[in-house]
């Protein structure tokens, strides 16, 4: 009767090793949801901490759990997960702030230049053009140089010292002298190309804005984009007319577009 009692009691006993592998499988599961929720938190202590519980997990130890009680699951997750989805409010108001600073600057020269345009009568031969990039005064060659020359007429000096003396109210802005051309090819003594017209009609324009030392010639910069880039067509006189210039540009330190980004959180 003995050996049949320990036979059933044998019998009736429950296997228990599933129990292993299934702890394993949730301390690794536990340890990748730990890991989910951390990477959203921009924090290193919180991070090294993990690190730390997941190397005593994969080692056989119990460090999963007393680590993870360490990070605070609480209101305040929330919180965190948008302050880093989010630019950084202080930055984009900063950011705000000088674009309309800049804004208001190239608004006031713009209306100084358009002022003296009128005044003078110059309509036909300057523009002035604000856009989220820069201000641009466009001068057409007439108003400056002879036919197929870059030397700049004596009268258009008048012309240069008043942009320099408006110019240098407004230190912080860098400035771009460009000079274009049409497509009617060119090829004299001094010229090979359009190009190297555009060019020179360029630098010596800036170099007369320079003159009087009233501007940081660090500020400047010239380029001759020869035929490159027209304004019009260059099939009429008219349009070729239009695509003989030279264009000063101010340019903006903060642009619209850099604003927009920033407050988007892109």
């Amino acid at each position: 009767m003995s050996k049949k009692h320990r036979r059933e009691h044998h019998e009736e006993h429950i296997d228990e090793t599933w129990l292993i592998p299934y702890a394993d499988l949730l301390t690794l599961l536990l340890a990748l949801f730990i890991i989910l929720f951390a990477s959203s938190q921009v924090d290193s202590k919180k991070y090294d901490s993990i690190m730390r519980a997941l190397n005593s997990a994969f080692t056989g130890g119990t460090g999963t759990f007393e680590s993870s009680a360490k990070i605070p699951l609480n209101r305040d997750s929330s919180t965190a997960l948008k302050k880093h989805d989010n630019p950084n409010p202080s930055e984009s108001e900063a950011l705000q702030k000088q674009y309309e600073a800049e804004q208001a600057d190239l608004e006031k020269l713009k209306q100084k230049l358009d002022q003296y345009i009128t005044d003078n009568k110059l309509g036909s031969e300057l523009t002035t053009t604000l856009t989220d990039d820069q201000l641009m005064i466009t001068i057409q060659d007439k108003a400056l140089f002879a036919s197929g020359s870059a030397v700049i007429k004596p009268e258009s000096r008048l012309l240069a010292q008043a942009m320099t003396d408006m110019l240098s109210q407004y230190p912080k802005y860098r400035i771009e002298v460009a000079g274009h051309a049409d497509n009617v090819p060119i090829n004299n003594k001094e010229f090979d190309s359009n190009w190297d017209l555009s060019s020179k009609r360029a630098l010596n324009f800036m170099k007369i804005l320079l003159e009087n030392n009233a501007i940081d010639p660090s500020r400047f910069r010239s380029i001759g984009y020869g035929e490159y880039r027209p304004v019009d067509s260059n099939d009429t006189t008219e349009g070729r007319s239009k695509n003989r210039r030279v264009e000063v540009s101010i340019m903006r330190g903060i642009k619209a577009s850099e604003v927009k980004k920033t407050a988007d959180g892109e």
